[in-house]
């Protein structure tokens, strides 16, 4: 699972999201096509180089600075004997390994408040975070930062339980035929007003369930 989200201060930032995701799931989808592929920490420094590369060579096809494309990355990688998430920048991870919802990875601010990390910058590689597991995932939610502050109790940087019992207790009841309509019901929730009252800035939540 991957989720992007463009800076408001660059000027093709959304492009940059679309970019990054797509290089990202290109990346992953090369590397199963190896016999024998499993997912090791230094992954998420190749992956984080393919979206940077991705963005470059489109900056540089349009004449534009990669800066232009900033945009926040998080990604999950997950097989049956193991998990590898990644993050630059803000937004968060919430993770169930087996021992209960976690948040391993605090929410990334940058050098002053209300700026964070980007794909682009120079530094990319060195402000990554990474953190693996020798077991799956058996629920996993990736979301931007537009959502941190219903999803997470900032000052401990613990899950806020009640914003995701209720989606992974409906995905576990879903029949495949619901897919749709479950997809349809996050949409009008992330929009309604009581969502909206809460946060100004994009919404991207992304669940998943293993049942």
């Amino acid at each position: 699972m991957f989720v992007a989200d463009g800076a408001g201060s660059a000027g093709y930032g959304g492009e940059g999201a679309d970019l990054a995701i797509q290089a990202a799931a290109e990346f992953v989808g090369s590397k199963l096509k190896i016999p024998g592929f499993a997912i090791y920490d230094a992954l998420a420094v190749d992956l984080l180089a393919a979206i940077r590369n991705r963005i470059s060579g489109e900056a540089d096809r349009r004449e534009l600075k990669a800066r232009d494309f900033a945009c926040t990355f998080l990604g999950l990688l997950c097989s049956s004997t193991s998990t590898l998430i990644m993050q630059v920048g803000d937004g968060g991870i919430a993770l169930d390994i087996g021992n209960g919802l976690e948040t391993p990875i605090a929410p990334m601010g940058g050098e002053y408040a209300n700026m964070t990390h980007f794909v682009t910058q120079d530094d990319a590689a060195d402000v990554l975070v990474t953190k693996s597991y020798p077991v799956h995932a058996v629920r996993a939610a990736l979301f931007s930062d537009g959502l941190q502050r219903l999803a997470i109790h900032m000052a401990t940087n613990t899950p806020h339980l009640p914003f995701f019992t209720r989606f992974f207790q409906v995905m576990t009841e879903t029949t495949e035929e619901q897919q749709d309509e479950i997809h349809n019901a996050l949409v009008r929730f992330l929009q309604s007003p009581s969502v909206n009252e809460r946060t100004d800035d994009d919404k991207t939540l992304a669940l998943a369930v293993i049942v």
